[in-house]
């Protein structure tokens, strides 16, 4: 059996330098349950300025992330369990977890690659929700601390075999949490050794009050989406392309949540709030290095979070389905729109939409995608709640 192990990674012993004392993370790991006679280890990652997450090897899930707000006060800032058998539940909406190995909806289960058809569990009404029945989000990871040039944290490591969830190919993935000082770096790589689709996300719902602080309605959100990917009843993407000017879909300034969200808009009335892919590369395609995609800012606490990513698209779900059943790590419950998702993706049923960006991972290739949540405040960058999204202040 595994025992619980403290590793200080420092610079200096890998590379016979002396590290800034705000680069020293510390990470740490001891056993938090087990999964069909595996043992599931807790990894925790804390930084000297008090940041800190903690991740499981089950589904790879953000447990907690802590923030500082503009007193220096830290909060846990997303929600999730104290208990390893709260997210074994079906109760359990995906808190914190990697999704796929295709994150968001696949119409009807299935998709047709290279003129063959493969079936995928209906998990949500008649589509495929996340990847399947258990997916990336209930399977045991192997993880192990790392250190990089970003910072210290840990990789998680899973092979998906050939007919898991009905997709094709033998699928290795890796995704690496690297803290660095307040920062969260999250690197996700894939390789198949036969045709396949590949689309990962993460499941964080943020509340920058805190977890268990009531619902997100206050927070202000900027989006540098001009478009998003309308749905369908069923939430599936009708293969539009639409502008958001002149909808309540329209945050590239900086806007209250729950200003419009209730609105007489029939794609709000689809999915009870906002469950919506936005556009973030306008070509559609990933990019070489993580660009800005969403601001969020909690003026209570002055929290502000940045997300920048690589992906193309971004799904915001503002945890329309929470309605208070769920108690929290705080013990409280988890009220409707308590937390709201930033999913750094692939839009929603692209191997079904000839006209968006392709999934499609083959042999010799490898699917990558770096998000990064960058957290700061209003009182430490001087911007206040003001402003669209845009580059960090160095």
């Amino acid at each position: 059996m595994r025992r619980p192990v403290s590793l200080l990674l420092l610079a200096a012993a890998l590379a016979g330098g002396c590290p800034g004392p705000g680069l020293i993370v510390e990470v740490t790991r001891r056993p938090w349950g087990e999964v069909d006679g595996k043992e599931v280890e807790l990894f925790r990652l804390e930084s000297r300025s008090g940041a800190s997450v903690e991740i499981s090897e089950l589904g790879g899930a953000i447990v907690s992330l802590t923030a500082a707000d503009r007193d220096g006060e830290f909060a846990d800032v997303v929600l999730g369990f104290n208990d390893l058998e709260s997210y074994l539940a079906d109760t359990n909406p995906y808190f914190g977890a990697i999704v796929g190995r295709y994150a968001n909806r696949i119409a009807g289960g299935r998709f047709t690659l290279d003129g063959e058809t493969w079936n995928l569990p209906q998990n949500d009404g008649q589509n495929s929700l996340h990847g399947g029945v258990r997916g990336l989000t209930r399977v045991v990871w192997d993880g192990e601390p790392i250190l990089t040039e970003h910072g210290r944290g840990v990789a998680l490591r899973y092979r998906s075999p050939h007919g898991e969830e009905g997709y094709p190919g033998n699928v290795d993935f890796e995704v690496r949490y690297v803290l660095n000082v307040d920062d969260l770096r999250i690197e996700a790589e894939a390789v198949s050794d036969r045709p396949t689709v590949v689309n990962l996300s993460f499941h964080s719902y943020f509340n920058l009050k805190g977890e268990g602080e009531g619902d997100i309605l206050d927070h202000e959100l900027a989006l540098p989406s001009l478009a998003y990917t309308p749905v369908g009843a069923d939430l599936i993407p009708t293969g539009e392309i639409a502008s958001v000017q002149g909808t309540p879909m329209n945050f590239v300034s900086l806007t209250r949540v729950g200003d419009r969200i209730d609105d007489d808009f029939e794609q709000l009335r689809f999915a009870g709030g906002y469950d919506h892919n936005w556009v973030v590369q306008e070509s559609g395609a990933a990019v070489a290095e993580p660009e800005p995609v969403a601001r969020l800012y909690e003026p209570e606490s002055g929290r502000l979070l940045l997300v920048t990513s690589t992906a193309p698209g971004l799904q915001l779900y503002t945890g329309n389905f929470l309605d208070g059943a769920l108690v929290g790590k705080s013990g409280r419950p988890y009220v409707r729109r308590g937390g709201l998702c930033l999913e750094t993706q692939h839009f929603p049923d692209s191997p079904n939409q000839p006209g968006f960006p392709s999934t499609v991972l083959r042999p010799g290739e490898t699917y990558r995608q770096v998000t990064e949540y960058l957290f700061m405040t209003d009182r430490s960058t001087g911007m206040g709640g003001t402003g669209s999204v845009g580059r960090r202040p160095r």
